[in-house]
Parts: structure tokens; sequence; C-alpha cells
């Protein structure tokens, strides 16, 4: 078999994306994969940033990245590389395969002035090392909707909730999406093909379900929320035992949520609500007669990697003012190592290359952890990942790097 320096890699070329897409489906699992899917990612793949790495005329390694833009604390939405399709063939392990797909998607992203990467981490393990940091959580939960009940405010104005088919009110919905993008660091502008993406729904993937269903809410006939789900009826001894799914649910107003909320926790012969990936702050919980019952965790989601320190440090705000100099450690990109004064405060910031004696020292990884708001640098310097030179930088820099509500990457990609 080929060695590395025999390896070589190159930019996807359309005529081999069924080859390298068929390669991508063996990596993880070999499942079947509908013809539909295979046509929407065809349709969204950037192929001039998507890369092939082949030994002779054989396909062993599959990565690319998306154009995104991501909200970050303040608001602004910043170019963002979304890292995916990455796989490596079990026969060319260890060979420096996915090291030189990373390196060339930085570096890629670098030339498109992209200050940050993100990923969905399908073994978390693998990236740290590439300078990736876990920046956003995502909540998990199983309801027992037989027993917990969901208290909505007295006093609100909720609007009217209807069945709708998921296509027909795709327009509707995605304006509920677009509005809310720059409402919580984390969140990824779409761009145009990607709505289609959660209408996908082949019956191979959704075992025993039923197909994706969809309600809104509506006031004065525009859309305020929806929520998008599957149903799967069962039956056991004592009688009816169904499980709801919740897919995606997003509203503009928190009389609007409690309204989708309330019509999950009472559809006929459903006992459970599963939800995956939310929001680890979801107002439901502050709704709920019992939260243990809803049995709530927590898992890793979204990693973020900075690709330019300076560019990626100046484009969000602080909740309160900071001056720091920290010595950035990077040795997958050198570009970023050294010393970088952050000034900043609610209302912008300024990051710049200094001589200046630094304040903390840590690596590129923990300040991808951090940027998104979710992660505080002196839970980071407790585990030893940050250390300070400057007594107070640390907590002044932690309390800045906050965020007034929790970092969240509900766009999957």
């Amino acid at each position: 078999m080929g060695t590395e320096s025999e390896t070589e890699l190159r930019t996807l070329r359309p005529e081999e994306f069924d080859r390298w897409w068929d390669h991508l489906v063996r990596a993880f699992g070999g499942g079947a994969a509908s013809a539909e899917e295979r046509e929407l990612d065809k349709s969204l793949t950037e192929f001039d940033r998507s890369l092939a790495a082949w030994d002779g005329d054989a396909l062993v390694g599959t990565s690319g990245a998306f154009s995104f833009r991501m909200t970050v604390p303040g608001g602004a939405v910043v170019p963002t590389a979304g890292v995916t399709m990455v796989s490596v063939s079990a026969t060319h392990r260890r060979r420096g395969v996915l090291t030189s797909m990373m390196r060339r998607l930085l570096d890629d992203a670098r030339a498109k002035g992209d200050p940050l990467a993100a990923l969905f981490a399908s073994e978390p393990a693998i990236y740290g090392r590439f300078g990736y940091g876990a920046a956003t959580l995502q909540l998990i939960a199983e309801i027992d909707t037989g027993r917990v009940t969901l208290a909505v405010p007295e006093g609100t104005d909720e609007p009217r909730v209807r069945y709708a088919a998921p296509a027909d009110v795709l327009p509707g919905c995605e304006a509920v999406y677009a509005a809310l993008v720059p409402r919580r660091p984390g969140m990824l502008a779409r761009r145009p093909g990607w709505e289609r993406a959660a209408l996908v729904d082949p019956e191979s993937e959704r075992e025993g379900a039923s197909a994706l269903q969809c309600v809104v809410a509506e006031r004065d006939g525009e859309i305020t929320g929806y929520a998008r789900f599957r149903t799967k009826l069962g039956w056991g001894r004592s009688g009816h035992d169904g499980t709801v799914t919740l897919e995606d649910l997003a509203a503009l107003d928190p009389a609007s949520e409690a309204a989708l909320w309330r019509f999950l926790f009472g559809i006929d012969l459903m006992t459970t609500l599963k939800m995956r990936a939310r929001p680890v702050d979801d107002a439901w919980q502050y709704l709920v007669s019992d939260i243990r019952r809803c049995l709530p965790q927590t898992r890793d989601a979204g990693y973020v990697r900075l690709v330019d320190v300076g560019a990626a440090l100046s484009a969000r705000t602080y909740l309160t003012p900071v001056d720091v100099v920290f010595e950035v450690e990077d040795a997958f990109c050198p570009w970023n190592a050294g010393r970088w004064r952050l000034t900043g405060d609610p209302k912008g910031a300024s990051c710049e290359r200094t001589a200046d004696a630094a304040d903390l020292v840590l690596s590129v990884r923990e300040l991808g952890a951090v940027y998104l708001g979710g992660v505080s640098l002196l839970s980071l310097a407790a585990a030893g990942r940050v250390r300070e030179l400057r007594p107070g930088a640390l907590a002044e820099a932690s309390v800045a790097f906050g965020s007034p509500v929790a970092p969240w990457l509900p766009h999957g990609f």
C-alpha cells in the first residue's frame, strides 16, 4: 500500500462526487442512504472547498468545508468555515492523511478570509490537536408527559397553532429561523438551499416513526414559530404508550414558544416527548412541573477554532471592559502564535499583535472553547489549561468573555 508521501490530496472534481460520497457513507457505518440525501448533499457541496485523498486510483480520504456565517457575542455574523465530510479509509489510518486534510482546510480558510472554523466531532478526541475547542453544549431530554405538566403564565396572548405540510410553510419557518440567528451566539445564517436539509425524510431513518410533521404558531396570518416532529404509537399492558420525537422548534416570542411546547405535551396517545440538540437554557425547563422527570442531560456539540486570532477576537463584543494580553500557543497554525492585546467592551473590540508582557497563557484550543461565551476561562484555568501571569487578569477576562444567552449550534452540517 501507499505511504504518506505517495498519497495525493487534491480538490474534489464533480465527476468524482459519487465515489467520494460512497466512501464517506462507508466510513460512517455503511448504512443505506437515500437518493434524496445524495442529491441534496451534491447540490450543497462546495467543490472548490472539498478535498479527496488518493493512493493511486484508490480514494482513501474525504473532507470539505462550507462557507457559513456564524453569530458571535454582540450579534455580528462572522465568516466561518464549516468543516465537514471528514473520513479516512480504515486501510490508511495513521499515515498522515487526516493531518494533511486538516492542514489544507485551515490554509484555505485563512486564504478566503474566514476568521473561524467550526465542526461537529463524530469522535471528540480527534480534533483538539488541530486547535478545535468544545464551544457549545446541547440539551437532551426524555419527558414523561403523562406525569409532567406544562404551566404557561397567565395573561399570555397565545397565537393560533395549526398543522401544516412542512414544505408548504417552509418560507415562513425560514423567516423565523433567520430572525433568530443574530440573537444567539453559535447560530449559522443559512445559505440558499440549506433550508431543504430539514425536510429530507427517508423512511429508512424514521425507526418506525411517522413521516415528518409540522405545526406553526400564527398571529394575523404571520408565522411566529414552528415545530417539526415525528410520532410513534406504542401500546403497553396499561394502554397507549406513544412517543413524540422533536426534530426542530423555533419561535420569535415567549408566547409562541410556550404554545408550541403545550401542543407537543398534549398530543393524543403520546406519553413521552424526546428531544435532542436543544440549547442548554431552553425555556421549557422553566415551565415544567417536575424537571427531574424530564431526564435532562448535556453533551458536547459544536467545536470552534480561531483561524485568525486577531480578526476573530476583534469581531465579537465583551460583557465588561477588558484589556488583556494573551500568549497564544498554536503549533498547527503558527501565524496565530505569540502575544495579542485584546481591548474591548460591550460596544466593540480590537485585538492586535503586541510586545507587551503576557497576562494569560493558553492555546488556541482554549480560545476556541471560550470564544462563544459558553465556557469559562476560570473553569479552564482550574483544569490547568490557562495560566495567569498577572493577578486579576483571569477573572477580568473570564467575565468579559461571557454571553447573556447560552451559545447553540442547531444547524447541522
